[in-house]
């Protein structure tokens, strides 16, 4: 589990193919200290460590080449790295479980003031657990939702943001990691899908939630 608040960037050095995987090699630019078997979000994804002798390598399966966009990395390009939660640790962005939901395009980039604003297309799939001032990870990024309708959403970049992780490398056309904040899959899973048309309120009430 992670809180998307990317630690530090690595440059990849190698792409290795394994069988039907890959092997991801990679240099952290600042201290990113690991161990053989530690969990770590690389672009969102949760990867485990199998290799650590002055570069970090991940190997990664077919079945997560196939639904992340690792498939698109190409060796030099950065990626955004996050140890997994420990219990001690602030929760300063919110849950991420580093299981990709789908892969997203940005099909708008415009500065405005000190922000950047990158606007996602996502599938109906994604989008209906979106939600205004709600959270997001993109690329292992937690960021805010600014707005949203039936095709895309929008997110605005601080400058830091902007610097210190990957962000800032993508442009148009970009294909990026998304996986929305899991409560919204636990509210849906308890209320279930029967009857879409009754209200939330309804359902709340229903289910014992609040009282009428």
């Amino acid at each position: 589990m992670f809180t998307g608040l990317v630690e530090t960037s690595g440059s990849l050095s190698a792409i290795t193919n394994i069988g039907n995987g890959i092997r991801l090699s990679l240099k952290p630019s600042s201290e990113f200290a690991v161990e053989l078997g530690d969990s770590v979000s690389v672009n969102g994804v949760c990867l485990t460590v199998t290799g650590q002798s002055g570069e970090i390598s991940f190997d990664v399966s077919p079945e997560t080449i196939g639904s992340t966009n690792l498939k698109e990395l190409k060796v030099g390009d950065r990626v955004n790295l996050e140890r997994a939660l420990r219990l001690s640790d602030r929760l300063g962005g919110h849950i991420v479980t580093g299981h990709v939901d789908n892969v997203g395009k940005i099909i708008g980039r415009r500065p405005e003031g000190e922000y950047t604003f990158y606007t996602i297309e996502s599938t109906a799939d994604v989008l209906k657990y979106i939600v205004k001032k709600g959270s997001v990870a993109i690329d292992g990024i937690s960021l805010t939702v600014n707005d949203l309708d039936g095709l895309s959403f929008s997110v605005a970049i601080i400058p830091h943001t902007l610097q210190a992780t990957n962000i800032g490398d993508k442009n148009i056309g970009a294909k990026v990691n998304l996986e929305v904040d899991i409560i919204g899959k636990y509210v849906e899973k308890l209320l279930g899908k029967r009857d879409s048309d009754r209200s939330l309120m309804h359902l709340l009430k229903e289910e014992g939630f609040i009282d009428d």
